[in-house]
């Protein structure tokens, strides 16, 4: 009984150290094993806050394999707080630190609470067209082209799809663009290049997102494979720095190609992949460019969910 006691005891002065200084997946682990919770409890207890987490999202948020960001998952946190018998905000603290220090790191992108931010009006914007990001499609392939102007502004992106329909009925896509800081939505132009038409647009200022429907003129059967091809002309932002494609879902291939104009040419460039928006960025690589093309690009052969990007410098 003294040897549990001790080791409590331990457990507990663990879990206020790692409390104070995180980081934020580390203090979940510990929390959790210091109430002695298996993660199919957590998510019972969860339930009954009103909050869906499945238990892999659970075990990835301790092992920091990925950190809470949607509003239900920060929902989610404070709930945590109140099941693990945590301090007020204890848990969130570390979120928000984890997130400034990110964006510290990487000056060059969005911050971590806008893109908290655009990811709850995404929802908005793709709740007032009925659609879920996985839509009854599986991607098989996605080959993206992003165009930098002379003034190194986003030009506009064309993006090329092959899907497979999982269920019966499927006759749409939902594209989004997600504008650099700045940028002016309501300027910007979307076109149905192949296979498609283009159909309702909702947009939000604020936060730069954009969303459209590109309709198919066909319903799809489960099993069909289809192939659709769209653009957005953008340039309503200033400097671009940098690209991200981020994937809620496992998919196919994914091809990302940045085209530079010819009198704007960066210093270099380079690749990178996050396991979320709050993860710390890893697998960089520089990508030399192409003299005659003037462009680089990345292959995932099959896409895991997270972020994949490319990134350059002009001076």
């Amino acid at each position: 009984m003294r040897h549990a006691t001790q080791h409590a005891d331990v457990a507990t002065a663990e879990l206020d150290t790692v409390l104070r200084g995180g980081p934020f997946h580390v203090a979940l682990r510990a929390a959790i094993a210091a109430r002695g919770l298996p993660l199919q409890r957590v998510q019972h207890h969860l339930s009954r806050h009103g909050v869906k987490v499945g238990v892999t999202s659970l075990s990835y948020w301790q092992q920091g394999a990925r950190r809470p960001q949607r509003p239900e998952s920060l929902r989610a946190v404070r709930a945590l707080e109140e099941i693990l018998q945590l301090p007020d905000e204890s848990l969130i603290r570390l979120l928000a630190e984890a997130g400034e220090r990110s964006v510290v790191q990487r000056p060059a992108a969005r911050s971590y609470r806008s893109l908290i931010e655009a990811s709850d009006v995404l929802d908005r914007l793709l709740a007032e067209l009925s659609w879920s990001l996985d839509g009854g499609l599986h991607t098989l392939g996605h080959h993206e082209r992003i165009r930098i102007g002379a003034h190194r502004e986003l030009a506009g992106r064309e993006s090329q799809h092959i899907v497979r329909a999982h269920r019966d009925g499927v006759d749409r896509f939902v594209a989004v663009h997600h504008g650099d800081p700045g940028c002016a939505p309501e300027r910007m132009m979307v076109h149905a290049l192949e296979n498609c038409r283009t159909g309702r647009v909702r947009l939000d200022p604020g936060t730069g997102v954009l969303v459209a429907e590109l309709l198919f003129g066909t319903r799809l059967r489960s099993g069909d494979t289809f192939l659709f091809r769209y653009g957005v002309d953008d340039g309503t932002a200033g400097v671009s720095r940098e690209y991200v494609r981020g994937f809620g879902f496992p998919g196919g291939q994914y091809a990302l190609q940045v085209r530079f104009d010819a009198n704007a040419l960066p210093l270099r460039c380079h690749r990178f992949t996050q396991l979320s928006a709050a993860a710390p960025r890893r697998g960089r690589q520089e990508l030399p460019l192409s003299g005659p093309h003037r462009s680089v690009h990345l292959v995932e052969p099959r896409v895991r969910p997270g972020i994949v990007g490319i990134g350059w410098d002009w001076e």
